[in-house]
């Protein structure tokens, strides 16, 4: 027969339907899955910081509570020469002045006494010379001996001496006509103190300061230290301050003055760490929180604190390989100081952790 029955045709169709299906589920089973991967793009690239995981020394840190306060080899007290009436005050508490600035000036009747001196010292030296003239032109025609004009030049010498003793006496109290004398600033600094009011009446047997000036380029921070730490503490130990005026701010110094005193009061020892206080920002009697770290002879590895994740109870760092491969790993930190950390667990030497970024990209890889 030359054509198939129409029985046979329709079965050879749907067997073409059927295996036609059949061969699509066979492709549609064997494509393979396509995955999205993280990448990130050239702004975060830029934008990210990484560090490298190493070795380091073991540190560990002692916290304190203290104040600032002013080194006392550069705390000046400024007495009056003398008693009287204050004429005018130049320097107000907190101001800074220059040293030999006129601070206030005081009339005084005892400062009248060294007028007198100095004009019975003008008057002596005087005298001395005309009298030495004389013996010198009497030795010159024979009328008298030698010793003569020896012994009157001694007496000229010590006029004149008495002379210079008084006007550096003038100079050093700053005596000024009419009985007036000036106080000055011995050194440049900041007035801490300041006991003195214009009009006010100093008597003569005034034993206390007028003014405290203070350096304070450098400052000391006075931690108290506890008696069970008192062995752990060494001078030259790194010291990291805070103070609550500048919260964002971290003052660092070293351990400069032990002092081997306990205070009755508080059972502690005071411990001081000097500072470079620039722009003067710390003031003395500020209070402070004091971290003094030290070195324990052991390694781990560290890396920068601010590296670190913390998400559900537990720490975790982003490993840097490429912009493509960026893997969240959970770590075990042993210990954080001084913006540190210690790893105990979870990395390994010579790989990178990202610094900064990191929130970002934690969030984008674990959501």
């Amino acid at each position: 027969m030359k054509h198939l029955p129409r029985i046979a045709a329709l079965w050879i169709w749907i067997a073409l339907i059927v295996l036609g299906g059949h061969q699509g589920c066979v492709d549609k089973r064997s494509a393979p899955e396509v995955h999205d991967h993280f990448v990130l793009s050239d702004t975060m690239m830029q934008a990210i910081e990484t560090a490298r995981v190493d070795y380091d020394s073991l540190r560990n840190e002692f916290s304190f509570y203290g104040k600032i306060a002013v080194d006392n080899n550069k705390l000046v007290e400024v007495f009056p020469i003398a008693g009287g009436k204050v004429l005018r005050v130049y320097a107000a508490l907190g101001d800074y002045v220059q040293k030999g600035q006129v601070l206030a000036t005081i009339r005084s009747t005892e400062v009248a006494g060294f007028e007198k001196e100095l004009k019975d010292a003008q008057t002596d030296l005087a005298v001395a010379a005309n009298q030495l003239r004389v013996a010198q032109e009497l030795y010159a025609g024979k009328l008298n001996a030698e010793k003569d004009v020896l012994e009157a030049k001694s007496q000229y010498e010590k006029a004149e001496s008495q002379l210079y003793r008084i006007q550096e006496t003038y100079q050093i109290y700053r005596i000024k006509p009419g009985a007036i004398y000036e106080v000055v600033a011995p050194i440049s600094g900041f007035v801490i103190e300041k006991k003195i009011n214009q009009d006010m009446q100093l008597r003569s047997d005034r034993s206390d300061n007028i003014f405290d000036i203070a350096e304070i380029n450098d400052v000391l921070a006075l931690a108290n230290v506890n008696e069970s730490d008192i062995g752990q503490i060494r001078l030259g130990m790194k010291a990291f301050v805070h103070v609550l005026s500048y919260p964002d701010t971290l003052f660092q110094g070293t351990v400069d003055k032990i002092y081997t005193v306990i205070d009755p009061s508080t059972k502690a020892m005071k411990v001081g760490i000097r500072l470079r206080n620039n722009g003067f920002l710390l003031k003395p009697e500020m209070r402070a929180k004091i971290r003094i770290t030290y070195t324990e002879p052991k390694q781990m590895l560290v890396i920068p604190e601010k590296a670190l994740v913390f998400d559900k109870s537990k720490y975790f760092v982003m490993v840097f390989k490429s912009r493509t491969d960026i893997e969240t790993r959970q770590v075990e930190v042993f210990r954080r100081v001084a913006g540190m950390a210690y790893i105990q667990s979870g990395l390994s030497e010579g790989e990178r952790v990202i610094t900064s970024g990191q929130l970002l990209i934690y969030d984008a890889l674990n959501d």
